[in-house]
């Protein structure tokens, strides 16, 4: 009995009718792709869309143009010094060896504390001189007087009584010049006995400094040789900072400016002072100005010779004014990201040019053309807009 066979249809021709099918469905594919890519139009030129994940994605921030405190700061370097005022610098006035010290570094002293005893030659001699112009200006006086009568009485010449008043006029300078040196020696504090002179303070305050040892030998000031400081007696309660400051920046510097100083021993901690006093010359080798602030030092913080970085806060004012990160840079151009609101569900920025004042050092730049109050200029992510453009 013969069984009933399947018959199989050709495979060539199937085949041909799946690949019509698949070419209809990727053609509507591809159209619908089309479509909907047409949906979306592309945005105006300098703008760019991003979608709310996109926006999130490039980390983009705002900050909202409004009036801002703009404190224009200029920095400088500057040295940390004692006010002169009330500091001492203490000088031998005479040669001589070191016998005994007073007063001891740290030590306060008041004015006319001793600080150190010289014994020296210089003493005997000053007041040797003093006593010898006294003698020969008694003996000129007499010999004047004699050649006077002498003359009168027609028994000495008009040349000899010349030569005697000469020689009078001589012994008084000479008397004045010794009595001046035994004056600049501070004859009370001499003792002409013992050859002892006695170093005293002249202000008080702290003894900050001492360069001096028992038996060194000292050279005077009015010795004609080197001298050096041996005590500096000073406060450091309130202290000064010397600045520069370039030509381009005196117009702008002013005395009663706002001024704040850190240091390297205290990067974390701020000075505030005050700018006291501006210089009426230039110095002609830096072509700068210097300046002067004044700061209170109660803890002693500030030490003399530190160096120090001033700000100084000029033309204080408010303006509309953006975040310095804000700014981008075109060639010679500035410009800035500005968002303008939603197209097609994406957020909308747009990259327009501005006009700032950089030279301020304030982390706020004044606006003084391109943006209006209340619009929000991007200030993190602008890279990644850009590169959209």
């Amino acid at each position: 009995m013969n069984e009933p066979r399947l018959r199989v249809a050709p495979l060539a021709p199937v085949l041909a009718l799946l690949s019509c099918v698949g070419l209809a469905l990727g053609t509507t594919a591809c159209r619908q792709s089309k479509a909907a890519h047409m949906e979306i139009p592309l945005p105006p030129p300098g703008q760019v869309w991003l979608s709310p994940g996109e926006v999130q994605m490039a980390k983009i921030e705002l900050a909202t143009v409004a009036e801002q405190d703009v404190d224009d700061v200029l920095v400088t370097g500057g040295t940390v010094t004692l006010e002169d005022t009330l500091t001492g610098h203490v000088f031998a006035p005479v040669s001589g060896r070191i016998v005994k010290i007073d007063a001891e570094l740290g030590a306060r002293v008041k004015k006319g504390d001793p600080l150190a005893s010289i014994e020296s030659p210089d003493i005997g001699s000053a007041v040797s001189d003093v006593h010898k112009a006294e003698a020969s200006l008694i003996a000129a006086q007499h010999d004047l007087q004699r050649k006077k009568d002498l003359f009168e009485q027609r028994a000495s010449s008009e040349a000899d009584v010349e030569t005697a008043e000469d020689t009078y006029r001589t012994a008084k300078a000479e008397i004045q010049r010794a009595r001046q040196k035994q004056f600049l020696l501070h004859i009370g504090n001499v003792d002409a006995v013992t050859q002892m002179y006695t170093l005293t303070s002249p202000v008080d305050g702290e003894v900050l400094m001492r360069n001096i040892n028992p038996g060194i030998e000292v050279q005077g000031q009015y010795s004609g040789g080197a001298t050096q400081e041996l005590f500096t007696i000073g406060e450091v309660g309130t202290v000064w900072v010397i600045g520069d400051v370039y030509e381009v920046d005196l117009a702008r510097m002013h005395v009663g400016a706002h001024a704040a100083v850190t240091v390297l021993s205290l990067p974390d901690k701020v000075f505030d002072g005050k700018v006291d006093w501006v210089a009426g010359m230039l110095d002609p080798n830096t072509r700068t100005a210097k300046i002067r602030c004044t700061f209170e030092n109660p803890g002693g913080e500030l030490r003399p010779q530190m160096y120090a970085t001033v700000r100084v806060t000029v033309d204080e004012r408010r303006a509309l004014a953006i975040p310095r990160a804000a700014v981008q840079r075109l060639g010679d151009y500035k410009l800035t990201f500005v968002e303008i609101g939603e197209a097609d569900g994406h957020v909308a920025f747009e990259r327009l040019p501005v006009d700032v004042d950089e030279r301020a050092s304030s982390p706020w730049l004044e606006v003084k053309h391109g943006l209006e109050a209340g619009q929000k200029v991007v200030t993190a992510g602008a890279t990644a807009l850009a590169q959209r453009l």
